[in-house]
C-alpha cells in the first residue's frame, strides 16, 4: 500500500496557523484518514503525545521519510467546532484558491488569547467590635497606609480595586500584606467585555401580517419536519423582513438552536443589534472589525461556550464556532461586502451554504433587491422563493420622480439641485420632517484638473486620478499619498485649475449655503473612523437632532427612519457608467434601497432621482420598484454576452513590481489555460493598470460548468508550483468577480 502523509496543526492559536508538521499516516488508518480530523500524535523532542489537526493528505514527503513520526491515533468520536471549522477552511481552500494557511486564517480569525476582564473587590474581613482594635495598632505601628484602607472599609465594607488603587492611593504590597493577615480579601469576579448597547429593555414580538405569518408558518413546518432548506426572502422595501428574521430565529431558539445574522455593513450594526435585543435580550451579542481585540476574543468565547444565542455582524461573523448552528440569516444578500478582497477571495454566501450544509442549519436570503445569482437559483427551485409585495404597517412605496439634469441645464439651473428637489427640500424643512440625500461618493470633489490644458492630478504610484478634500489636500484613495492642491498646473503653469465632481462635503456646504436654518448631519467614511462614530449620527438622526442627513451609500441600506419623508437622489448616473459588467444591476439596486427609506412611517414619501440617463432601464425600473422587469432585461444582457450568473467566470489576477515579467508570466499561464479548451479572455492590462508601484495584468476564463473552472484553478496551482515563479509575483484567483479588474 502506498504511504500516506498528513499535514497537521497541533493547536489552534494564532502562532500555530503559520505552520503545520507533517506525519505518516499509519497504514491501519489510511482508510479513516480525512481533512478536519482530530488526531494524536508525537510532538517535540521528548515526543509528547499532542492533539492536532488534520489540514492536508498527500502522498508525498516534504522531508526526509525516515524522519517524519507517525500519527498514534484518531479521535473517531469527537466532531468538535474546530473540526468542522478546519474542514471548512478546506473546502474554502479548494474552491476559492488560496493556501490553506490563508484559509484557516479566514475562518479562525480571533485566535488571540486575551486575559479574562475581572472585577477586583477588597471587602473586610474582621467584625466591626475588632476593627477600631486594629485601627488603634496600625496607627501606633504608624502603618499610614493600612490604617486609611482599614479606615475607609470600617466606613464602607466594600470598596472597589480601582477606588482603592486611584483614590487611596493604596501600595498594591499593602493589600497583600493586610489580605495576607486576613484583615481583609480581595475577591476576584471574572466578566465578559460587552459591545452591546446599554440600557435596552425587552419586550413583546410585533405582530405578524398576514404575508408575515404565511411564510413563517411553512419554516416551522419545515424546521420541526428536520428539513434545512434555503429560502430567498424578496419583500419590498419597509415590508418587514426583519419581523420575518426575527421569528424563524425565535423558532430556532426554541429548539436549543443558535443563529447568526450576517448585515453588509458597520453602519447598520447599532440599529439592527436594538431591535434584535429588544427581543431576545442578553443573549445578543455583535462582532465586528471596530470591537476590541479583548471585545471580539470574548464574544468569540460566549459562543463557543453556548453563552448567546444569536451574532449579528458583517461576513467574519460566519465563523463564530456555535457549539448547535441552527439558522444563518442573510440581510441584503445582494451586498458586494460580503464577497471577500482578501485571498481566499469567498463569497459569504456561498460559504454559509456549505456551512449551513455541515452544520445541518437552514438559511434565510433577504434582500429587496437580490442579486441575480440567488434569484436565478430560486426561480430554478433550488432555493425557496418567499415574497413580501406590500409595506408592513399599512405603509405605502413612495412616490418617485426622475429628473433629467439634461433638461435642468437647458433651463438654466446649474445648481447641484433639480428644481423639483429643492422646491420638495424647503417643504420639508417647513414641515419639521427629515430628508435624506444619497450620494454614491466620498470626499469634497472628484477629480483636480486644469482647464487651460487638461491634464487631470494622477497619483504617481497608481493609476488613479488624486481626489480633492476639503482640508486643502489631494489624496489617493488606494495607496493614501497625499500632496497640497497646486495653486498652479503642474504642467503648463496656468492658474486655471480646480476640482470637478461632486462629493459629500460639497453636498454639506451646498445645504448650508442654500438653507442655512437646515440641521445637517453628514455620514460617510470620513465622519465614521472612530468607534461608536456610526452608532452616535445615525442616533442623533434618529433623535430628530437633524433635518438632513447627507451621506454615501452606508446610509441606503436597511435603516428605518420613520420622520424620513424625502429622499434626494443626486447622482444616479456615478455607478452606472462604470467599467464593470454588474453596473446597472449594482444602480438598480442603490437606487432602489435609498427610495425604500422614504415614508416608512405613517407619513407618505417622496423619492427624487437625478439623472442624465432617465431612460435607462435600471432607472426606470427602479423608479417603479419592479425587480421583475429589471431582472429579465438584465438576465437577457448577462446572457448573450457570457457573464455570470447564466456562464461562471474566473478572474486570474497576476501582480509585481516588473512590468514586463508580469506581462510574460500572464502570456505563459493563458497558454496553459487554452491546451484545456476553455474560453479565455486576455491576458492584458486591468482596468486599474498600476498600484503603488506594482503592476497587475488579469485574465478572465468563462465556462458553464463551474468545477471546470475549478479545475482550471487547480491546473495553474499546480503550473505555478513547479514553474518555481519570482516570490514578489503574486497571483489571486476570483470565481464570478463583484466588479472587474
Amino acid at each position: 500500500m502506498e504511504t500516506i502523509y498528513a499535514d497537521i496543526i497541533i493547536n489552534i492559536s494564532h502562532e500555530a496557523l503559520d505552520r503545520v508538521f507533517q506525519y505518516r499516516v499509519p497504514f491501519s488508518l489510511c482508510n479513516q484518514i480525512r481533512v478536519g480530523q482530530s488526531v494524536r500524535v508525537p510532538f517535540g523532542a521528548g515526543n509528547r503525545e499532542q492533539k492536532g489537526y488534520v489540514v492536508r493528505i498527500s502522498d508525498r514527503a516534504d522531508y526526509d521519510p525516515g524522519k517524519i513520526k507517525e500519527i498514534l491515533s484518531i479521535e473517531e468520536d469527537r466532531v468538535d467546532a474546530e473540526s468542522k471549522m478546519i474542514q471548512l477552511a478546506y473546502w474554502i481552500r479548494e474552491n476559492y484558491g488560496s493556501t490553506m494557511i490563508q484559509a484557516l486564517k479566514t475562518v479562525l480569525p480571533v485566535q488571540d488569547k486575551m486575559k479574562q476582564k475581572e472585577k477586583k473587590t477588597v471587602r473586610l474581613l474582621i467584625s466591626a467590635e475588632e476593627a477600631p482594635s486594629q485601627l488603634d495598632e496600625y496607627f501606633g505601628k504608624h502603618y499610614v497606609a493600612k490604617a486609611r484602607l482599614l479606615a475607609a472599609l470600617m466606613d464602607k465594607q466594600e470598596l472597589f480595586w480601582e477606588f482603592v488603587m486611584k483614590n487611596l492611593k493604596i501600595p498594591r504590597t499593602t493589600v497583600e500584606s493586610m489580605a495576607k493577615d486576613r484583615i481583609i480579601c480581595v475577591e476576584r469576579e471574572q466578566f465578559y467585555r460587552n459591545p452591546n448597547p446599554k440600557g435596552l429593555r425587552t419586550g413583546e414580538p410585533l405582530p405578524l401580517n398576514d404575508g408575515q405569518e404565511r411564510l413563517i408558518q411553512e419554516f416551522k413546518a419545515d424546521y420541526a419536519s428536520g428539513e434545512r432548506k434555503t429560502y430567498l426572502l424578496h419583500g419590498v422595501t419597509g415590508s418587514g423582513k426583519t419581523e420575518v428574521y426575527l421569528a424563524a430565529i425565535g423558532e430556532a431558539v426554541r429548539m436549543g438552536k443558535q443563529a447568526i445574522v450576517l448585515i453588509p455593513e458597520i453602519a447598520l450594526t447599532y440599529q439592527t443589534v436594538c431591535r434584535f435585543t429588544k427581543r431576545f435580550g442578553d443573549r445578543v451579542s455583535i462582532l465586528n472589525s471596530r470591537l476590541s481585540k479583548g471585545e471580539k476574543y470574548d464574544q468569540w468565547l460566549r459562543a463557543k461556550n453556548g453563552e448567546i444565542d444569536i451574532i449579528i455582524g458583517p461576513r467574519s461573523a460566519l465563523f463564530v464556532p456555535f457549539p448547535n448552528l441552527g439558522l444563518i440569516i442573510i440581510d441584503e444578500e445582494h451586498e458586494g461586502s460580503y464577497k471577500s478582497e482578501q485571498t481566499p477571495k469567498y463569497h459569504a454566501r456561498e460559504v454559509a451554504l456549505k456551512k449551513a450544509e455541515m452544520e445541518d442549519a437552514a438559511v434565510i436570503l433577504g434582500s429587496a433587491t437580490p442579486s441575480l445569482e440567488s434569484y436565478q437559483k430560486a426561480l430554478d427551485g433550488e432555493y425557496r422563493l418567499w415574497t413580501l409585495k406590500e409595506r408592513a404597517k399599512e405603509a405605502v412605496l413612495p412616490d418617485v420622480y426622475i429628473e433629467d439634469l439634461r433638461e435642468e441645464l437647458k433651463q438654466g439651473n446649474r445648481s447641484m439641485f433639480s428644481r423639483r428637489l429643492y422646491k420638495l427640500i424647503e417643504d420639508r424643512l417647513q414641515k419639521k420632517e427629515q430628508i435624506m440625500l444619497f450620494l454614491n461618493r466620498r470626499g469634497y470633489a472628484g477629480f483636480v484638473s486644469c482647464r487651460s490644458c487638461g491634464a487631470v492630478m494622477q497619483c504617481p504610484h497608481c493609476d488613479v486620478s488624486l481626489t480633492y478634500h476639503r482640508d486643502g489636500k489631494l489624496r489617493c484613495h488606494y495607496c493614501g499619498y497625499e500632496e497640497v492642491m497646486p495653486e498652479t498646473c503642474p504642467e503648463c503653469g496656468s492658474p486655471f485649475i480646480g476640482t470637478f465632481g461632486l462629493g459629500t462635503q460639497k453636498v454639506e456646504a451646498a445645504i448650508k449655503k442654500e438653507f442655512p436654518e437646515a440641521r445637517v448631519l453628514r455620514m460617510d467614511m470620513d465622519t465614521t473612523k472612530r468607534k461608536h462614530s456610526h452608532e452616535q449620527i445615525l442616533k442623533a438622526f434618529s433623535g430628530g437632532e437633524a433635518d438632513i442627513l447627507v451621506g454615501t451609500q452606508m446610509i441606503v441600506k436597511g435603516h428605518d427612519f420613520a420622520d424620513v419623508t424625502l429622499v434626494g437622489i443626486l447622482a444616479a448616473d456615478l455607478s452606472l457608467h462604470a467599467n464593470d459588467f454588474r453596473a446597472a444591476e449594482r444602480t438598480f439596486q442603490l437606487l432602489t434601497q435609498a427610495a425604500g427609506r422614504a415614508g416608512r412611517g405613517e407619513k407618505a414619501g417622496e423619492v427624487v432621482i437625478q439623472t442624465y440617463s432617465p431612460e435607462h432601464y435600471c432607472i426606470v425600473t427602479a423608479a417603479s420598484q419592479d425587480y421583475e422587469e429589471f431582472y429579465q432585461q438584465e438576465i437577457a444582457y448577462r446572457t448573450m454576452l457570457c457573464y455570470p450568473p447564466v456562464w461562471q467566470m474566473l478572474t486570474v489576477l497576476l501582480a509585481g513590481p516588473d512590468e514586463e515579467l508580469c506581462r510574460q508570466t500572464a502570456q505563459r499561464m493563458g497558454r496553459v489555460i487554452n491546451n484545456s479548451g476553455i474560453r479565455v479572455i486576455g491576458p492584458g492590462e486591468a482596468s486599474l493598470a498600476k498600484v503603488n508601484d506594482i503592476y497587475r495584468q488579469v485574465l478572465y476564463v468563462k465556462e458553464k460548468d463551474y468545477q471546470q473552472l475549478v479545475r482550471v484553478k487547480d491546473r495553474l496551482e499546480l503550473w505555478i508550483e513547479r514553474q518555481e515563479l519570482p516570490k514578489d509575483i503574486h497571483i489571486t484567483f476570483d470565481f464570478n468577480p463583484m466588479s472587474s479588474y
